[in-house]
């Protein structure tokens, strides 16, 4: 009883995996896609001071045969705030990102994503398209105590 049970068990999950895999929809060869120039999607700040914000422009190309619409960018915290197209971005043509790092009262390493909800193909195994900036921020020094 047990054998048919877990054989019974192993045939519905072999039915699920399969008809999960056979809903994907096939891809659009026509879709949107991003293709961020220089350092490509990654940015390096190196190490900079406590205190400014830091900022760095992703410039991109939609490479793809269809206009690429951003719908929404999320920085992975309140530190790291992205301004990004809001028109469509025709195939052929460029646009840019802006990411904006508040460095005040955050030194240390830095390693944060901005997440980008869009209609552009995204990277195999991947659900969403993101890009990333890292660095390392310097304590500022102390404030001077006034003097008597």
């Amino acid at each position: 009883m047990k054998q048919l049970i877990l054989t019974f068990g192993l045939a519905i999950a072999s039915v699920v995996t399969f008809a999960q895999d056979a809903a994907k929809p096939a891809a659009n060869p026509n879709a949107p896609k991003f293709q961020f120039k220089d350092k490509g999607d990654t940015y390096d700040f190196g190490t900079i001071p406590e205190g400014p914000v830091a900022e760095h422009i992703f410039e991109f190309k939609n490479i793809g045969k269809e206009p690429l619409v951003i719908q929404n960018a999320t920085g992975s915290c309140g530190c790291t705030t992205p301004e990004w197209p809001k028109e469509p971005i025709l195939p052929g043509k460029s646009a840019k990102i802006t990411v904006h790092y508040n460095t005040q009262g955050r030194p240390g390493p830095i390693f944060k994503s901005v997440f980008i909800q869009s209609n552009a193909q995204l990277p195999e195994g991947k659900d969403r398209y993101e890009i990333f900036i890292r660095g390392t921020v310097t304590q500022a020094a102390p404030a001077a105590a006034p003097a008597k």
